[in-house]
């Protein structure tokens, strides 16, 4: 939550002329009595009738300022209207938009006869038509599945009158502009909308203009603050021998097994070797995994655990996580880098900590750049020796063959990766890398696989630039 003084805060109650008895329920029933920074600014305005463009961080609230006025106006309709969809949200994620629709489901607990759906891609398209022609009043969607549904003739539309874009810095990023553009224009003009952002641009800004009423709010939670993550969040960094990575990463799995935690990983196959190790080998109950590989029903099943534990711990490779804006995270542990997303997922105080080799320290003053500034925890010296464990889980021809596989993932992700004078494959000491995965030596892989030919003369030329990188990146 954001930091406030006691003396500042604002409760809930102080807008109970505003809204439904029933919602201010739910909201105490989840616990909240006092608004963060960002929800004192846009429930007020909000529930008048205003077009909000918000700019606020990951962790800051801005799930309930969103999801209190767009109940409230389904309340309101609903004495004109028997039935129909009055809101939608917009979400540029499936996990996002699944994590969103769970809290929905809370904040209308009270509400008998408000009704909502998810609308995503990976799910049953029929069953969601049939579920849209009955017009549910709240529907959470990803654009693109959202627009295929907008084309039919067996959804109507007509009587929305609040549209939300949860992420729209994101929609843009992950490619749905064209579709946005689309649902923007089909939906009926007289409406009230709700933009929420982490950052702004140029794309936002156009977005705004064609969407959004002239008499726009602007409101903007991260201005004054000169970091790109929560305040509060214990960031730092781990430096950590090559060769112990893995031991490392059990240390602090046990330090944090009464916590909720997220681990990144580089590569889907990484995500399975040490969530099999760890489950099959140590004795660890409580692990989940979510990576791009899985199909959507347990990508779904395997969010909503988590959501609902207290004391978990969910693998994940990043590309399968984004948008997960998960509550309550006690731990984030970026095992692999880059660490872009590495506060993501926390909206109280809570830590986070990135894993580098020796050789990647360099990368902590690249962030610097960025304004994301982490600080040294002292890694431990005394680890568990799990050669043991590692030997009797290689002994079986499977788990060899996905430590074969998790090692190439992980080569291969630092293939790709920028900062060449950082993350120099040339200088790598692979039987090190080898180690991590446990296996005795290193697997025979040609590390020009997956570059194109162009690409080969740069990668032969990294060694010979990193000196002069280096020194350039410390003068920065």
């Amino acid at each position: 939550m954001d930091n406030q003084l006691d003396d500042d805060k604002i409760k809930f109650k102080s807008i109970k002329n505003k809204i439904s008895s029933l919602t201010l329920r739910a909201v105490k029933d989840l616990g909240f009595k006092y608004m963060t920074r960002i929800q004192s600014e846009v429930l007020p305005k909000a529930l008048d009738g205003a077009d909000i463009v918000a700019t606020a961080k990951t962790g800051s609230g801005k799930t309930l300022a969103f999801l209190i006025p767009l109940v409230e106006t389904v309340v309101k309709l609903q004495d004109e209207l028997k039935q129909g969809t009055f809101s939608i949200i917009v979400s540029p994620t499936r996990e996002l938009a699944i994590q969103t629709y769970t809290v929905l489901g809370e904040i209308i607990s009270h509400h008998d006869r408000i009704t909502s759906t998810i609308v995503i891609g990976g799910e049953n398209r029929k069953k969601q038509s049939e579920k849209l022609s009955q017009g549910i009043n709240i529907i959470v969607a990803t654009p693109g599945r959202l627009l295929d549904h907008m084309r039919s003739k067996e959804f109507d539309y007509g009587h929305v009158k609040c549209l939300v874009l949860d992420e729209a810095d994101k929609i843009f990023q992950y490619g749905f502009e064209e579709d946005l553009k689309k649902i923007i224009n089909l939906l009926p003009k007289e409406r009230q909308t709700l933009l929420f952002s982490a950052t702004t641009s140029e794309r936002t800004d156009a977005l705004v203009k064609s969407a959004m009423k002239n008499d726009v709010t602007s409101i903007n939670t991260s201005e004054d603050n000169v970091t790109a993550t929560v305040e509060g969040l214990n960031q730092g960094y781990a430096v950590c021998e090559t060769e112990y990575r893995l031991w490392w990463l059990h240390k602090i799995l046990k330090k944090t097994q009464n916590q909720k935690v997220m681990v990144f990983f580089s590569s889907c196959k990484s995500v399975v070797f040490h969530h099999k190790f760890f489950t099959n080998y140590c004795n660890m109950t409580t692990l989940l995994c979510i990576h791009g590989k899985m199909n959507q029903l347990d990508r779904t099943t395997t969010i909503g655990k988590f959501y609902d534990s207290d004391k978990i711990t969910l693998f994940c490779t990043d590309l399968a996580a984004r948008g997960l804006d998960i509550p309550a995270v006690d731990w984030i542990v970026q095992f692999d880098p880059p660490v872009g997303r590495t506060a993501r997922g926390i909206d109280k105080v809570g830590n986070a900590v990135l894993l580098l080799r020796r050789e990647e320290e360099d990368f902590v003053a690249y962030l610097k750049g960025f304004k994301i500034y982490l600080n040294k925890f002292e890694s431990w010296d005394k680890f568990s020796n799990l050669q043991p464990k590692l030997d009797m889980a290689l002994s079986t021809p499977e788990f060899y063959n996905l430590a074969v596989e998790a090692y190439e993932g992980y080569i291969r992700a630092l293939e790709v990766r920028k900062l060449k004078q950082i993350f120099n494959l040339l200088k790598m000491d692979f039987e090190k890398v080898a180690k991590s995965f446990g296996l005795k030596e290193k697997p025979d892989i040609d590390i020009r696989v997956g570059f194109s030919k162009k690409h080969r003369p740069r990668k032969r030329m990294a060694s010979m630039l990193t000196n002069k990188d280096s020194k350039q990146l410390r003068k920065t």
